[in-house]
């Protein structure tokens, strides 16, 4: 199967995007990230979730996640308000960061959108025809795609 026919429709975004408006859009729809695009409408990167989430907590606490026991409901409203007045673009990781793309050509096989998805730590894979967005794959729906090809028949 080919990237093109396991691609779904998906949300994107612009980096001028609220980013408040980007999270809650990722949280209404249950997505692992979105597709961020160029004001031309060319893929500029993926927002996953994990990043919008690398953003809201603070650094102290990634590194011990112990302390995090130590903050109580209002706490984790004061960091949600991190989004206000911020952008896309001030959730994404620092270019020196990203050198390429989670994005694959339509042609691409389920093996080389996987590859794409396991090399960039990617919950998600824009597919592209040309410059044109035609979807995103998601790490679920690939491996419900691979899986049910290993499934034994009853």
């Amino acid at each position: 199967m080919r990237a093109r026919e396991l691609a779904r429709a998906m949300p994107t975004v612009a980096v001028d995007t609220d980013a408040m408006q980007a999270a809650q859009l990722m949280a209404a729809e249950r997505l692992p990230g979105l597709i961020v695009c160029r004001e031309d409408g060319r893929p500029y990167t993926i927002l996953p979730g994990s990043q919008v989430l690398r953003f809201l907590i603070p650094t102290y606490i990634q590194d011990d996640p112990r302390l995090a026991r130590a903050f109580d409901e209002k706490a984790s409203d004061e960091m949600v308000g991190k989004l206000a007045r911020r952008t896309v673009h001030d959730l994404l990781p620092k270019p020196q960061d990203v050198d390429e793309l989670p994005v694959v050509d339509g042609d691409a096989t389920t093996v080389e959108v996987a590859a794409v998805m396991a090399r960039m730590h990617s919950p998600l894979v824009a597919v592209v025809a040309g410059e044109r967005v035609l979807g995103a794959i998601t790490v679920g729906r690939l491996l419900s795609h691979l899986l049910s090809a290993t499934s034994p028949q009853r």
